[in-house]
């Protein structure tokens, strides 16, 4: 007798709701027809476990296939089918979920069961105009049933003829989603979805290459691994099975550092293996390789609510099931579970890196430069994970040893301190090109880092923040006397019109860089020294540096800023000490009657000023004010005169230019047209 009525919801708008709103992605309608599948199967092998069902259950292999002509694809299990009353329970009732019953009915026998699925059979009417059901219980005597809707509240419920026990799902696939008719396409998101559920998945035959072309053999096209890794206990593993694991997950990627296997059952459960990947500099190509299961159903490897951001970096898998199929990213975040999942992780996998680092430094330090950034980065963004791991973060100087942060400190607190009792942190982030900068320091003695990690710029910042007097200083950013400054320098004897003038000739010999400002200024450094450094406030590049890894908001301003270097000319080495020499006996004479004239000028602007400085602006009279203009006038004319007669004596000393460029060779940074002019030179002088 067939059976018509109405599908029990509350709304006869809950299928445009399924179809277009309940789910994210149209491609989940197999993840939960299959899970359906493989649940119906578990229960009812828990069923023959406890003697419920006789004999033997025989083959319990899940089969999907797709029929083009009829546009159908076919999702067939042989578990528990159902009678017509479960049908009209199940299926007919909306958002019942049979797996919460048999549960609680099976609880101390049914660990293995997918549940939660609540609304999962609807996900059909995503992608189909129509959906049967031919099903038969495992119950002797049971009567077939054969169930079909058209997407509407109505359906039809009648007997039909099924000899195998089991369930068939029929999906009449709509016009818009045709593309699931194809079999790479279903295949596809089997592997996807299915690839490591516990009961086994076959999709049509394997196929062989025989006579020209590929042919179906009778052997089944199986899916999945039904008891992958993290399903096993640690000691049924060895270092051979996690390596093959981690091919299974991700093919053709170099090997991993090493392992995490999880597994617990209290106050929550949790299952999985985290791999620490051989991280690149790129943050953003490592993330989104954790999968994350609820008991081997893949739900998503988007997993930044359910891990803290830096695990991002990881490769693996999480299963556990209290993390629900189907939530929200708002759910994630306020649910209890998921951040109690979240603590726990970041804790194993501090436990582990402290572990290794204890029993085995060798490799640990082996290792680091695959390690730096991942924990860097989870010390930047997790204050937990910063706690443990400061013990074992390391910092690598110039010649390759490594360090803890404390073994460092001990190291170089007797001579790296300044007059106010900082403790300076000396570093580099390129040894080739700061190479002359990292053997001036240690000729004083220092050690010098070498901090060329992508977030080493932030990492400073929060060392400086956390320890007190302390703080980090490129090697660049001054000369090496300024760099720890534990005495006064001793100061040159050169007047303010002597450095003026110097500065007007060396800066006139700058070649145009792009986005670069030098500020050049006159040391003390000593005859051995060299005659010209640049150096870059560390500031200011420390600014630029974050606005490069991070960018937006604040940080784009210092982008955008110029490099602003300190070209530094020492004015006791030989070479400058015979430029200023030249400079007093070719230029000193022409000077003097400008220099006199600018002494008299400023002094009768000084005598203006002062003569109305109480007077507002706008009360003192045109003819006064034309009176300053054209001292101002004369001022700038008569330093114009004087530059040009710097000018051309620093063109007339090549020392001046080599001595520049050389400088700028020396830190890369002379390039193009300006290079080619230091080379052409070059061969003239040693001509």
């Amino acid at each position: 007798m067939t059976q018509k009525g109405n599908i029990g919801v509350t709304t006869e708008n809950i299928f445009p709701v399924i179809k277009k709103f309940l789910y994210s992605d149209h491609e989940i309608f197999l993840r939960e027809l299959v899970s359906n599948a493989v649940d119906a199967t578990q229960k009812l092998k828990t069923l023959s476990s406890v003697g419920e069902v006789k004999g033997e259950i025989g083959d319990t292999t899940v089969r999907i296939s797709i029929d083009k002509k009829a546009g159908t694809i076919t999702i067939s299990d042989k578990g528990i089918g159902m009678t017509e009353e479960e049908i009209d329970k199940y299926i007919n009732q909306i958002a019942f979920s049979g797996a919460e019953e048999f549960l609680e009915k099976y609880k101390n026998d049914a660990n293995a069961i997918i549940g939660h699925f609540g609304l999962g059979f609807y996900s059909a009417f995503m992608v189909s105009k129509k959906v049967e059901i031919f099903t038969k219980s495992y119950k002797e005597n049971a009567t077939p049933m054969h169930w079909s809707c058209e997407g509407n509240p109505e359906y039809n419920l009648e007997p039909c003829e099924k000899v195998e026990r089991g369930t068939d799902i029929v999906l009449h696939i709509d016009d818009e989603n045709k593309d699931f008719l194809e079999d790479s396409k279903i295949e596809g998101l089997l592997k996807k979805y299915c690839k490591f559920l516990p009961v086994a998945i076959a999709f049509g035959k394997k196929k062989e290459w025989k006579d020209g072309k590929n042919v179906e053999t009778d052997e089944d096209n199986l899916i999945n691994n039904t008891t992958p890794a993290w399903t096993k206990k640690p000691s049924e593993l060895n270092d051979d099975d996690y390596k093959k694991f981690y091919e299974e997950l991700y093919p053709f990627t170099s090997e991993p550092l090493f392992h995490i296997h999880l597994n617990v059952d209290y106050p929550f459960n949790l299952t999985g293996i985290l791999y620490f990947p051989k991280v690149k500099s790129n943050l953003d190509l490592q993330r989104n390789k954790i999968q994350l299961y609820c008991n081997q159903v893949f739900v998503t490897d988007s997993v930044e609510g359910i891990v803290p951001d830096f695990l991002t970096l990881l490769h693996g898998v999480i299963d556990s099931p209290d993390i629900p199929l189907n939530v929200s990213r708002s759910y994630l975040q306020s649910d209890q579970n998921v951040k109690k999942i979240s603590s726990h992780i970041t804790k194993k996998v501090a436990e582990r890196l402290q572990d290794i680092f204890k029993n085995n430094r060798q490799q640990f330090e082996e290792k680091w430069d695959s390690l730096q950034l991942f924990i860097v980065y989870g010390m930047l963004t997790d204050e937990k994970f910063y706690d443990k791991a400061k013990d074992f973060v390391l910092l690598k100087n110039a010649d390759n040893q490594y360090y803890t942060l404390e073994e460092y400190k001990k190291l170089i607190e007797v001579n790296q301190k300044d007059k106010e009792d900082t403790l300076i942190y000396l570093y580099a982030n390129n040894t080739e090109a700061q190479h002359a900068y990292i053997q001036a320091a240690k000729e004083k003695g220092y050690d010098v880092l070498v901090l060329d990690g992508q977030l080493d710029v932030h990492f400073i910042n929060q060392l400086e923040q956390k320890n007190e007097k302390t703080r980090f200083v490129r090697v660049d950013s001054d000369i090496v006397g300024k760099l720890i400054v534990k005495d006064e320098v001793e100061k040159l004897n050169l007047t303010d019109i002597e450095r003026s003038e110097l500065t007007t000739i060396f800066s006139s010999q700058l070649p145009k860089l792009e986005k670069a400002d030098f500020i050049v200024s006159f040391e003390n450094l000593g005859e051995n020294s060299r005659p010209i450094i640049i150096t870059q406030n560390e500031f200011m590049r420390r600014m630029k540096d974050m606005s490069a890894v991070q960018g937006g908001g604040m940080m784009n301003f210092y982008g955008e800023i110029p490099d602003n270097f300190n070209l530094v000319v020492n004015a006791t080495h030989p070479l400058v000490k015979h430029i200023i020499k030249e400079k007093s006996e070719n230029c000193d004479d022409l000077l003097k009657p400008f220099t006199a004239k600018i002494e008299t000028l400023e002094k009768d602007k000084s005598d203006w000023n002062v003569a109305h400085k109480d007077i507002k602006k706008e009360d003192i009279p045109a003819v006064e004010n034309e009176d300053l203009e054209k001292i101002e006038s004369q001022i700038i004319e008569q330093n114009n005169e004087k530059r040009k007669i710097l000018e051309n004596f620093a063109k007339s000393q090549n020392t001046i230019s080599q001595l520049i460029d050389l400088a700028l060779l020396s830190n890369n940074m002379l390039k193009g047209e300006a290079l080619d002019n230091f080379i052409k030179r070059s061969l003239d002088l040693i001509k």
